[in-house]
């Protein structure tokens, strides 16, 4: 997992074409207002799901992925995603490759609570089981963009 500003996201990501193709994206649309869904950029390759949503307070749902990273960006708001190694999530609901997603828990010794405010993006690789939408405090409401990137 990686955690930085948008601003300094290419200094610190060993970046491919499929992430720059990303990154370029989100420096392009971060001021736009953007509908929820999604956006197409490269096909299957690289596409973004734009969503609103009002923070959750209570026990993470954690999720892992496979085909994809996500580069997970705060256009407003604040949250907390959990994270973990993939290795610690007690898997709940098996590998749905459909979904691209199993989905489990974490002991809370073991999940490291990651804070995202507007501007910030968090990359998540397939070996991160992470819990996003967590309240950062008070539940309050948040618009992300989550581009998937194809490993």
């Amino acid at each position: 997992m990686i955690v930085t500003d948008l601003e300094h996201a290419a200094e610190q990501i060993a970046l491919n074409p499929a992430l720059q193709k990303a990154l370029a994206f989100l420096r392009q649309t971060r001021s736009q207002a953007l509908a929820d869904g999604r956006v197409e950029i490269d096909g299957d390759q690289v596409y973004a799901l734009v969503q609103s949503y009002t923070t959750q307070r209570g026990a993470p749902k954690f999720e892992a992925h496979r085909k994809y990273l996500d580069v997970q960006y705060l256009v407003a708001g604040e949250e907390v995603i959990g994270w973990a190694i993939l290795d610690r999530m007690m898997v709940d609901t098996p590998y749905d490759e459909a979904k691209d997603a199993c989905l489990g828990r974490v002991p809370e010794p073991d999940v490291t609570p990651v804070r995202l405010s507007a501007g910030q993006l968090a990359v998540l690789y397939p070996c991160d089981a992470h819990a996003p939408k967590l309240a950062a405090g008070e539940p309050m409401p948040v618009k992300k963009i989550v581009v998937k990137v194809a490993v």
